[in-house]
């Protein structure tokens, strides 16, 4: 097989970048989002307590994922900066130590969960079918945590090179052998092998998330920039992992309070029943497939900012995000309607139930109204990593995942008396004064670090 081409980020036309980095990435996070389609799927085929419980049971898991998205944000932003810098011995030696990174982390959160994770699930839901489906697939998912944050810390390596086709190729891969895997667990072979029931949904999630982990090493490792890393420089370093700590946290915080106002959310919506929680995790995800080519846009633009701006080539650091942006408001333009007009048929394919469809559409209405604020907030999240300050999401988090949620949830449900659309109410306010402050601070950051954001014919 064919070594996969290593891009330099720093020349050529932004939009050409754009098109290579995006389209893979967009491509594999559809696969992704179609995985977890296909377990909510089968969990509505045995009942709706196993859809709230899938979905409640995934969102404390995610808790731990955070450190993965964190890790995978500072691969691309390290690994990316010593690439444009030239300094290839320094790339390899961070690309090493951000894969032990990644295994410490795993283990350390493993036994975490054990605590944690049965603490909030417990805080968010009511007592029941659905919580005790919920305790279950989140203790069989703690066993795929080296698989996924692995898989992260390797993405963000390939990323920095210019790969997003790696990862496509795990998780289109890594979709279908959970379509073979989800109704084999589950129902097993009649006559042959039981099947051991809701729970066949987790240990997919474990059997095909750790070959995605496999394949994502050896990839880092053939590439030729990569080549001459030695065992030597996988020994947990303590200057590198603080190092990679200080990328990892803030980037990791600020995911965890997104995940953490889902949890607020949860809450609120206990109260409304388990029908507003499946409605919710379903539309969630119908969200999700629509918000993919803004994502795979948005996520491109980390590796190109960061090998640039390692690059000193601001001018081009500025060009990528408006660029960014500009593709951004086009595509949320043609998701916003789709979600308005096709959301019922839609989230009629996976359940038949009409309150969890009621919920699910007056979800998706209310959100397709703010897709381009969440755009343009991923954009400046992805912008800030790059520049190496990604303390600044942490800030813009606290306030529109944190206070902003609960603050305006407690409004619309508390004071106003709204039904669960007062907490899609409240979450759509937090999002839009999370803009105005993100674009305010990065307006702060980029003057400091790029000489602004105004487009220049030059660096300064």
């Amino acid at each position: 097989m064919a070594i996969p081409t290593e891009l330099d980020l720093t020349r050529g036309p932004i939009s050409s970048h754009f098109r290579t980095l995006a389209i893979p990435g967009a491509v594999g996070m559809l696969f992704n989002t179609l995985y977890n389609v296909v377990d909510m799927f089968f969990a509505g085929l045995l009942s709706t307590s196993a859809q709230a419980g899938l979905a409640l049971g995934f969102q404390a898991f995610f808790i731990a994922i955070s450190v993965g998205v964190g890790l995978g944000a500072a691969m691309s932003a390290l690994v990316g900066n010593a690439l444009g810098a030239g300094d290839l011995r320094k790339a390899r030696r961070l690309a090493a130590q951000g894969m032990s990174y990644g295994f410490i982390a795993a283990s350390v959160l493993a036994l975490a969960g054990l605590w944690y994770g049965p603490a909030l699930i417990h805080l968010v839901s009511e007592p029941g079918s659905y919580r005790s489906a919920g305790l279950r697939y989140f203790h069989w998912l703690l066993l795929a945590l080296p698989g996924f944050l692995l898989a992260f810390g390797c993405n963000g390596i390939l990323q920095a090179h210019g790969d997003a086709v790696s990862m496509q190729r795990a998780l289109v891969v890594a979709f279908f052998a959970n379509i073979a895997l989800n109704p084999l667990l589950i129902y097993g072979i009649p006559g042959l092998v039981p099947g051991i029931g809701f729970d066949g949904l987790a240990v997919s999630t474990v059997i095909s998330q750790t070959g995605v982990m496999i394949f994502m090493i050896r990839q880092v490792l053939r590439r030729r920039r990569m080549r001459r890393m030695r065992a030597r420089n996988f020994v947990p370093r303590l200057e590198k992992l603080s190092e990679i700590s200080v990328q990892v946290l803030p980037t990791a915080t600020s995911f965890m309070v997104m995940l953490l106002s889902g949890f607020v959310m949860q809450y609120a919506l206990k109260i409304f029943g388990e029908h507003a929680i499946a409605g919710h995790g379903v539309a969630i995800r119908l969200e999700q497939i629509l918000l993919l080519p803004v994502l795979g846009v948005t996520g491109a633009l980390l590796p190109i900012a960061s090998q640039n701006f390692g690059a000193h080539e601001f001018a081009r650091v500025r060009e990528a995000l408006f660029h960014c942006w500009k593709v951004g408001f086009i595509m949320t333009a043609i998701a916003a309607p789709l979600l308005w007009i096709f959301g019922r048929p839609m989230l009629g394919l996976f359940t038949d139930d009409p309150e969890v469809i009621r919920v699910g559409l007056s979800y998706l209405r209310v959100d397709c109204l703010i897709l381009p604020f969440y755009m343009m907030l991923f954009s400046i999240n992805s912008l800030l990593q790059a520049l190496k300050r990604p303390i600044w999401t942490v800030w813009i988090s606290l306030y529109r995942q944190g206070f902003g949620v609960a603050f305006f949830v407690w409004v619309f449900v508390g004071l106003l008396g709204f039904n669960e659309t007062g907490v899609w109410f409240g979450t759509a306010a937090a999002v839009v004064t999370g803009w105005m402050i993100a674009l305010i601070m990065t307006t702060h950051v980029t003057r400091r670090e790029i000489g602004g954001l105004r487009l220049k014919p030059s660096n300064p």
